[in-house]
């Protein structure tokens, strides 16, 4: 018989004892989430230690290092270090599955005119404010986003912070409140994204699915999450949209769990898809941000291999 899951809602022993250690060991800054790097591509076995031990306690790590990496190769190479090889090459991603989050260019078209959708039309890539989500929300359940990595190549002149929260900190809040809340945000149809159509029809069919989701070995948690307000769909019932609107002063409370960072050359965030968000920002022309993003179907590794893995040169 395999381990109980503490997310199980019939669980309480399992959850009683998870909730007790996930307290003891939560961060009490973000300076806990940071593991300082001499080369992200080529981690020694004690810098990989330390970035797994932050994922399995806190669903995310903050590597530091002086290698502002920009081959696109480097998120790539540390994601397989940590667990992370199936990459999610969305269509707005380059060819290689890793996006180039930076400002697009305008595309020249007039007011009235028609045009495909292209990146200046979605928010990762203007300078505008990005409200709490988990990546990959409109997705469906058989492509899950996992894991994610951030990687910053140039920081903007001002803003582009990023919040970040462990999102089974929020589950802890939400059951701890009202049990019932947890199990409505677990039903298959608690939050649908309408269709996307484009000139040539349904560009993305509508997608519905739970907020909350328990890993395949029952000892990890996924949500999925924005805090978007138009072209979402909640369920009607009561308990779910008293969950709703839970989450949403939870976060506008600002928790102590909720931690800042403004990312600098160099640095990134390695997590398990947790909630995050970004404020505005202005950018050097002469030196634009520029992050770069990858996805992934899989998460980090739960627990660290035996001998680590070593990368060629």
């Amino acid at each position: 018989m395999g381990k109980a899951s503490p997310f199980d809602l019939n669980q309480a022993q399992a959850y009683a004892l998870w909730r007790e250690a996930k307290l003891a060991a939560q961060p009490r800054s973000v300076q806990d989430l940071v593991v300082d790097v001499a080369d992200p591509v080529h981690l020694s076995a004690g810098e990989r230690a330390e970035l797994l031990q932050r994922c399995r306690h806190f669903n995310m790590a903050v590597y530091r290092s002086r290698v502002p990496a920009q081959d696109k190769a480097a998120p790539r190479r540390l994601g397989e270090q940590l667990g992370l090889h199936r990459l999610d090459a969305n269509w707005l991603a380059d060819e290689d599955g890793v996006s180039s989050i930076q400002l697009a260019a305008e595309d020249g078209a007039g007011l009235g005119e028609t045009r495909p959708l292209s990146r200046q039309d979605y928010i990762p890539y203007t300078d505008q404010a990005l409200s709490w989500h988990t990546d990959g929300y409109y997705h469906p359940q058989d492509r899950k986003i996992q894991g994610m990595i951030l990687h910053c190549v140039r920081a903007a002149a001002e803003g582009g912070e990023n919040a970040l929260v462990d999102h089974e900190r929020l589950y802890i809040e939400l059951r701890d409140t009202n049990p019932a809340w947890v199990h409505a945000l677990m039903a298959k149809d608690a939050m649908t994204i309408p269709e996307r159509a484009d000139e040539d029809g349904v560009a993305r069919p509508a997608q519905s699915g739970p907020v909350f989701s328990v890993r395949e070995d029952g000892q990890g948690l996924h949500m999925r999450y924005t805090s978007r307000t138009r072209s979402i769909l909640w369920k009607s019932d009561t308990a779910t949209t008293e969950a709703s609107a839970f989450i949403r002063a939870c976060l506008q409370g600002k928790p102590s769990w909720m931690f800042h960072l403004r990312l600098q050359a160099g640095m990134g965030i390695v997590a398990n898809n947790v909630l995050h968000s970004r404020s505005r920002f202005v950018d050097d022309v002469q030196s634009p941000r520029l992050i770069y993003r990858a996805r992934y179907l899989d998460h980090v590794l739960v627990e660290p291999a035996e001998s680590p893995q070593v990368l060629p040169a």
